[in-house]
């Protein structure tokens, strides 16, 4: 699986908005960081399947996992069963960015930051294409990938996520005491599984609530 850069969402990123890209200089910078951290990335990603039930209200089960939210419950509305997923680009392009703060290259810092930001969700695309082939050969049909975080979806469900998957063990992948994911550039995410192909459902800044997100599409 070979990855590259999406430039067009690391500008989005580094604040570029209404179809203005970075020429000359700036243009070289955000290439040669973005390629610094292509070099740096080590993705790895694991998942497992597990049973969806739907109890009152907003409360639905993802295996042994219990969870309360309106967004995730119509997300997997018709689903049996779900992908309980998480990847990272590994800890190295953590120490990329710590490297560029200590010497005090902040443009080159946040250039970094935003390659990195694109290409974890790259990778998770990618990773999660694989799964949906997979899926519809056995007669399946995936969701898009949800996030803790997006919505109503509470952040404090990726350490469950992590334990479930073992992350830690498989891919490096820890959640620290305030649930922040370590490495950093990494991602915990639920995709449903249905027998039913359904419309595609809203994903990533379309669900999430933070309108006022500098990073938001659209």
């Amino acid at each position: 699986m070979s990855l590259s850069i999406n430039f067009p969402e690391v500008w989005r990123y580094l604040g570029y908005r209404g179809g203005a890209v970075p020429e000359g200089e700036t243009a070289r910078a955000i290439e040669a960081g973005a390629e610094q951290v292509l070099r740096a990335a080590r993705p790895r990603s694991v998942s497992m399947v597990v049973p969806v039930s739907f109890g009152e209200g907003n409360r639905l089960s993802l295996g042994s996992m219990e969870v309360e939210s309106a967004a995730l419950r119509k997300n997997l509305t018709g689903c049996e069963e779900a992908v309980l997923f998480a990847a990272t680009l590994g800890i190295e392009v953590d120490r990329l960015i710590a490297r560029c703060c200590a010497l005090d290259q902040v443009s080159r810092a946040a250039i970094c930051q935003a390659a990195a930001a694109a290409l974890i969700e790259t990778y998770c695309d990618q990773v999660n294409d694989a799964l949906r082939q997979e899926a519809e050969g056995a007669g399946w049909y995936l969701r898009p990938r949800f996030s803790p975080g997006y919505g109503d979806f509470s952040i404090t469900h990726q350490r469950e996520i992590a334990q479930l998957l073992r992350t830690a063990e498989s891919i490096g992948l820890t959640v620290s005491e305030s649930l922040m994911l370590l490495p950093a550039k990494s991602v915990t995410a639920v995709v449903g599984r249905s027998h039913v192909a359904a419309p595609c459902h809203r994903q990533g800044c379309e669900v999430c609530d933070q309108i006022d997100c500098p990073f938001r599409r659209g």
